[in-house]
């Protein structure tokens, strides 16, 4: 576990696995810290350099003042890979981590061996669904909102046998600090990456769960047909974290992919 400051701001970090092995860094979703990976990351930890880290304004990284933006964050990580001597990557993102990821692909192509965009989209809902929850965090925190949320990410199977977990995750969402998450809304309401999807030139897998209540499967496959060469699966029983709720089925989607990108 590792602090790094990078572009005035401290990103919590943790660096696993092989340290000449080829890098693989995943990339969280809203709300959420890089615990979220837990399940996913001792299947790769024996052949990779796998980097985690809490993007601005989640888990234990600063939350610098709102609004934040997609580049914020993409600069922040590339940053991040240049203190930690990382030139090249395979990167996983989920939700708002996907749409970074999408983006580095874009800014820095030659840095991106393969892209996994797991429950994500080249744009992600409406202005006004992001205004009505940016403000609703903003006059009340996340508290009042957290049980909404939890029903996109789970599934109601998952909700009703596995309630500890829920509680446990629960707690997770609602400690990221109010303006972070905020900040980080304003991110996803003002990215549209579409128009540049089709500029992306790594080997692309597009991820989505059949029971995802932020970004439906029609949305993540939508995006996987914007970008040349993508290829979309799905994960049955999923909701948004398919990382937390499937996370074999997951982590062999991620292998395979890995594998015909040339990089085990």
């Amino acid at each position: 576990m590792a602090f790094t400051r990078v572009n005035r701001i401290v990103l919590h970090n943790q660096v696993l696995g092989q340290e000449d092995g080829p890098v693989l860094v995943f990339i969280n979703s809203l709300g959420s810290d890089f615990r979220i990976w837990q399940e996913v990351v001792p299947a790769f930890t024996d052949r990779f350099r796998v980097v985690l880290y809490d993007k601005r304004g989640h888990g234990l990284s600063d939350a610098p003042p709102a609004p934040y933006s997609i580049d914020n964050h993409t600069d922040d990580l590339l940053a991040l890979l240049d203190h930690l001597k990382v030139d090249r990557a395979a990167f996983v993102g989920l939700s708002v981590g996907g749409m970074i990821g999408q983006r580095i692909a874009v800014r820095a192509p030659e840095r991106v061996q393969a892209l996994t965009l797991c429950c994500t989209a080249a744009k992600i809902g409406t202005p006004e669904l992001w205004a009505e929850r940016i403000t609703a965090v903003e006059d009340g925190g996340i508290e009042p909102i957290a049980d909404n949320v939890l029903q996109r990410w789970f599934t109601p199977l998952f909700r009703e046998t596995r309630k500890d977990e829920v509680a446990g995750w629960r707690n997770m969402l609602v400690r990221t600090p109010d303006h972070g998450y905020a900040g980080t809304c304003a991110a996803i309401r003002d990215a549209d990456l579409r128009p540049d999807a089709g500029r992306i030139r790594a080997p692309t897998l597009c991820v989505a769960g059949d029971q995802d209540g932020s970004t439906p499967a029609e949305v993540v496959k939508g995006t996987a047909e914007l970008i040349p060469g993508a290829r979309f699966a799905l994960i049955d029983g999923a909701g948004h974290i398919p990382c937390v709720e499937k996370p074999a089925v997951l982590s062999k989607l991620i292998s395979q992919h890995l594998q015909e990108a040339g990089l085990v």
